[in-house]
């Protein structure tokens, strides 16, 4: 309620509905001022309430942008991280993602789309297994494909698999795409795939993405799922303010 009056009172100042002397009155005088001028103008609520989510979208987007530059290296300069499309592009798109999360294997196509459209785009994929224990299985095994120079192959058959992905048939995708799944099995093991969850979830945390998929582009923050045309909206964004 304080913050409802205050804005109030910022609104009433700004329509010259209250005297230049309000800073001289008392707490009470305040508020029974602000008080009356509301029953006089009901519609100063609602445009209260407006400003105070403005200043609320303002103060996230000033934080969102600190914390972006705060984390930038580690999302877009992270060697333990895997990339696709074009490695020397001008923007950079970073994803987070999960292999049995469905928006992922959609928003999956929708970033094939844009590859296949803009050639100069390079794709840091953070992969984030939010989604129980057979997601961190098929994250480990992907991540360990990098050893044997197939993950780009085997991470698109993981995203258009049929159902969850886990222990009962990531292997036999993995023999699909030519893996040796033994040496895989034991790959899967390695710390460097310990350390890229655990930063995919403090990154994650850092920017306040509450699922997946999430995207980062340039300086804007995209949570859910984003068509293709959508993504290359924002990554001309991206581009133009580089």
């Amino acid at each position: 309620m304080r913050l409802i009056l205050t804005a109030c009172l910022s609104l009433l100042c700004i329509f010259g509905l209250a005297r230049p002397s309000v800073a001289e009155l008392s707490a009470a005088q305040v508020k029974q001022l602000a008080l009356e001028a509301i029953l006089e103008n009901p519609e100063i609520i609602r445009e209260a309430i407006d400003l105070l989510r403005q200043n609320d979208k303002n103060a996230a987007a000033v934080k969102s942008q600190a914390l972006l530059q705060n984390e930038r290296d580690r999302l877009e300069r992270d060697p333990n991280a895997p990339t696709l499309g074009n490695l020397d592009g001008d923007v950079t798109i970073v994803e987070f993602f999960d292999y049995n999360c469905p928006y992922c294997k959609r928003a999956t196509a929708e970033l094939n789309t844009l590859l296949a459209q803009d050639t100069n785009v390079r794709v840091i994929l953070r992969e984030w297994p939010i989604l129980g224990e057979a997601s961190v299985y098929a994250t480990r095994a992907s991540l360990a494909a990098r050893k044997q120079d197939k993950y780009a192959a085997f991470h698109q058959a993981l995203m258009v698999a049929k159902g969850r992905v886990g222990p009962a048939n990531v292997m036999v995708i993995a023999q699909a795409v030519g893996l040796d799944t033994q040496r895989l099995k034991a790959d899967m093991q390695g710390p460097e795939i310990d350390q890229h969850i655990e930063t995919s979830m403090q990154l994650a945390q850092a920017l306040n993405f509450s699922g997946t998929p999430a995207y980062v582009i340039g300086n804007e923050l995209a949570p859910g799922m984003v068509s293709s045309d959508d993504l290359q909206a924002l990554v001309s964004q991206a581009r133009a303010a580089q």
